[in-house]
């Protein structure tokens, strides 16, 4: 009898959601031109039941072990792994182009490579020359650090076969292109395939594996959904390219917390790991008119960031809101809680509001301290050194709680802080006026461009 025909079937190559026909836009992303054809074969025969290997047991019989790990080198990068790296485990790293995914990788492969492992670096971007280029500049030569630039998924594990590394890096998941799946490299197919077979190496040969994977525009990692899902660790490299803060987040850990955030400085000499972030996103000095401290939680680590607005008296119809780390929309929602529950006349003024070292501070537990700004903004007067505010305001004006306070006070006490001004204050208005004010030195100007606020 002869063989069924493959069918012809319909790809997003950004999602890898499938149809029956062409279309022209991709009825889950929702993206124009990225569906294309590919070949399916037909549907195989209904899998037989077979003897399974081993009895199923009861949970409660079941021995467990924690699972062995061994230190990257890098202490901030172990902090997100829970600890270290897990023997076979699968992780995956994606971020924005230019991050520096590949500079924290080629230094944890040295770090690892410096222990006397044997680590290989697979490169489907860049040739071995551009990589030691790199490596010569941030210090990370050695010579258990093997390196290939290879785009066949075939070459890839043939190199695996002759070199045996205790640490395998393959940057990217995208760029590497496998000869039993049809279309290029980068389509959901080939992603699929080329991921599944790294993941199988490394679960047979315990060899721990770190795969970059790309993002698409709107941050999401490209590619089907199931490489997500297929991979043990997913942590995702993020930063302003202003600054040269970066954070590392975990979003999916099967051997670890989820929560965990580690801190890195790009520098001139590579990436440098931040054990101690607290004074990067502060002024420093006496706090000046419309600034006021809030403790951010970025995963388990809480972080003081200094909060700034500054406000200008206009006359046009539409006021400007310009801000910077902070959300937009909650800005506009506490400047509303101000004028309605707090007497703060916000309405006839633009309205600048930022934060320090280009952190985002976009969690609810921002809204008291951007209140206090604006409103010391308005009337010219700074919160003491020492006070510190984070509270959640609702659309009636009250403070509310936020999750993690206890932490958020005891960070704030080591530094300093000995005021935390929070849910105890019962309204906006109330937490406003319990601050200690300290009036700012006049400074002569025309009394028309004061602005007069009831604090």
């Amino acid at each position: 009898m002869a063989s069924k025909r493959p069918t012809a079937a319909y790809v997003c190559s950004e999602c890898g959601w499938t149809t029956a026909k062409w279309v022209g836009r991709c009825g889950e992303c929702q993206q124009w031109g990225t569906v294309i054809e590919v070949a399916q074969q037909a549907a195989s025969k209904r899998v037989k039941s077979m003897i399974p290997t081993s009895a199923a047991a009861p949970i409660t019989q079941i021995v467990t072990q924690e699972a062995p790990r061994r230190p990257s080198g890098i202490g901030e990068f172990d902090r997100v792994l829970g600890g270290g790296v897990v023997p076979g485990a699968a992780i995956l790293l994606s971020g924005e182009p230019g991050v520096g995914k590949s500079t924290l990788l080629l230094e944890v492969a040295a770090r690892a490579a410096s222990t006397g492992r044997r680590v290989l670096y697979a490169s489907a971007e860049e040739s071995p020359a551009q990589v030691r280029l790199r490596a010569e500049r941030t210090g990370a030569m050695h010579d258990e650090l093997f390196l290939a630039s290879e785009t066949d998924l075939g070459t890839i594990i043939g190199h695996i076969d002759s070199v045996e590394p205790e640490l395998m890096i393959v940057d990217s998941v995208q760029t590497v292109s496998s000869s039993e799946s049809d279309g290029a490299a980068g389509m959901p197919g080939q992603v699929r395939e080329v991921a599944a077979t790294l993941i199988r190496i490394a679960k047979e040969r315990n060899l721990p594996m770190i795969i970059v994977g790309h993002v698409t525009k709107d941050g999401q990692v490209a590619g089907p959904r199931l490489l997500e899902h297929l991979v043990d660790v997913v942590c995702h490299f993020e930063g302003d390219r202003q600054t040269a803060l970066r954070f590392v987040r975990a979003l999916k850990n099967r051997f670890g917390p989820t929560d965990e955030v580690g801190c890195f400085e790009m520098t001139g000499d590579g990436i440098a790991e931040v054990p101690d972030p607290s004074g990067l996103f502060l002024s420093g000095g006496d706090p000046e008119n419309g600034t006021c401290v809030g403790i951010s939680m970025e995963g388990r680590r809480a972080l003081p960031v200094e909060v700034q607005a500054l406000t200008i008296g206009t006359s046009a119809p539409n006021p400007r809101r310009i801000v910077h780390g902070v959300d937009a929309s909650r800005v506009a929602m506490v400047l509303a809680v101000l004028e309605k529950r707090a007497g703060i006349t916000t309405s006839n003024c633009d309205v600048y509001v930022s934060t320090v070292g280009g952190v985002r501070f976009t969690e609810p537990a921002a809204d008291l301290a951007i209140a206090v700004a604006v409103a010391g903004a308005l009337g010219d007067w700074s919160v003491g050194k020492d006070v510190a505010a984070v509270g959640e305001l609702s659309l009636a004006g009250q403070v509310r709680p936020v999750t993690q306070s206890a932490q958020r006070r005891s960070e704030a006490g080591r530094l300093g802080y000995g005021r935390v001004v929070d849910a105890e204050s019962a309204t906006v208005k109330e937490a406003i006026r319990s601050i200690r004010i300290q009036p700012r030195p006049r400074t002569l100007r025309a009394v028309t461009d004061e602005v007069d606020s009831p604090f």
